[in-house]
């Protein structure tokens, strides 16, 4: 056993590096500098945080939820990302002990990461996945043990196979769900209705805002409420080039003039009505009168795929392939938790990156005891135990 102290330490370097996530988790998606501020500062108020009252778990305790200057709610996901890299980093001192802790507790910092990233931006970023597939073929050269190999040469070779196996793998997924799922088609729900679809938002984040227009006996055209209008970023639906949205609109209008009707195209770059075409930086905004939409759709986002390519750095082919499984079944089971306690009311994209992040903890604190169970279940035999350290 570690004497105590090395325990109080390594949790409180769980603590200050789920600071430091938060930082990272709020910051990164944005295009922050983690750099530039240097110190943490309030969202609501743009108030820079005194040391005394960013110090992990304890000043939001102290402050109750809320900040010193503008009262604004400090959201509970910053004490939970805290508490649980702490937690993390304790499981995997007491499991693997030097020299593997700490590469572990790289790797489940960047699960944290790009976890709560994915919740809050359905994206998760290059720094992570690709600079997480660096690190892990680094990690796993230096400390082949790492890939269940022996000399250096053999943990490069398996941390590379572990990484491509998890990008091919989950990017045939995507490829296949594409084929299978690749276009939704929105109609009006009743025929005195039709879509208004609506191109917005800004040269750099375009936003597609489809209502929902009622016309009446009078033949006035009635706009659903605001509030009712569903908005996609365009960068959700354009992840190739051939991807297009297409409508039969009776009008469109660019720049206050009205065109049409015909076949509406909106490409990554460019806006078409048959002939006439315009540049969709210089059509924003754009706005037409449809009868039915067809949007491209994914069955995941192409950052999964590098996700998992990273945890395959770290983890190796039999990491990644357990990763997927249980993700998918932990995802799985949460999504027919979810619709049946929502009477299938929840909507919106699911993120699948967090499940592949649960499956990826569970391989690294007890996926070969898991996997010698299930075999030893498939065998009829009943294990004699479930989790024994390694060490």
């Amino acid at each position: 056993m570690f004497p105590l102290v090395n325990w109080l330490a390594v949790g409180a370097l769980g603590l200050i590096t789920g600071s430091f996530l938060n930082a990272v988790i709020h910051r990164v998606p944005l295009g922050i500098s983690l750099l530039n501020p240097r110190r943490s500062f309030c969202p609501g108020c743009g108030k820079t945080i005194p040391w005394h009252e960013n110090l992990p778990l304890a000043s939001w305790v102290l402050l109750r939820g809320r900040c010193s200057g503008c009262l604004m709610p400090i959201a509970l996901r910053y004490p939970l990302v805290e508490v649980l890299t702490a937690g993390c980093y304790l499981l995997a001192w007491g499991r693997f002990g030097l020299p593997l802790a700490p590469v572990f507790w790289l790797f489940l910092s960047m699960l944290i990461a790009a976890s709560f990233i994915d919740f809050d931006h359905l994206i998760i970023p290059d720094e992570i996945t690709l600079g997480g597939t660096a690190a892990g073929v680094l990690c796993s050269s230096f400390l082949p043990s790492l890939v269940g190999a022996s000399v250096w040469w053999q943990g490069f070779l398996q941390s590379l196979f572990g990484a491509a196996a998890g990008f091919f793998l989950l990017w045939c997924v995507v490829e296949l769900g594409k084929v299978t799922f690749g276009r939704k088609r929105i109609k009006p729900q009743l025929p005195s209705t039709v879509l208004a679809l609506e191109l917005a938002g800004t040269e750099s984040e375009p936003m597609l805002k489809i209502h929902g227009i009622s016309r009446g006996g009078d033949g006035v055209a009635r706009l659903s409420e605001e509030e009712n209008a569903e908005r996609i970023p365009l960068a959700e639906l354009f992840y190739r080039k051939s991807d297009r949205i297409e409508a039969e609109c009776e009008w469109i209008e660019i720049d206050g003039e009205r065109h049409g009707p015909g076949r509406l195209i909106i490409a990554e770059r460019m806006v078409s009505l048959g002939a006439h075409q315009w540049v969709l930086a210089d059509a924003v905004p754009v706005r037409a009168d449809c009868g039915e939409l067809t949007l491209p759709r994914e069955a995941m986002g192409f950052g999964d795929v590098k996700f998992l390519a990273c945890i395959g750095a770290f983890l190796g082919w039999k990491g990644t392939l357990f990763s997927l499984f249980a993700g998918s079944v932990v995802g799985a089971s949460i999504g027919i938790v979810t619709i049946a306690a929502t009477r299938g009311r929840s909507g919106g994209r699911i993120p699948f990156g967090p499940y592949l992040a649960i499956g990826a903890a569970l391989w690294v604190f007890a996926g070969q005891e898991l996997l010698d169970l299930y075999i030893g279940w498939t065998r009829g035999e009943a294990p004699l135990f479930l989790l024994l350290p390694r060490h």
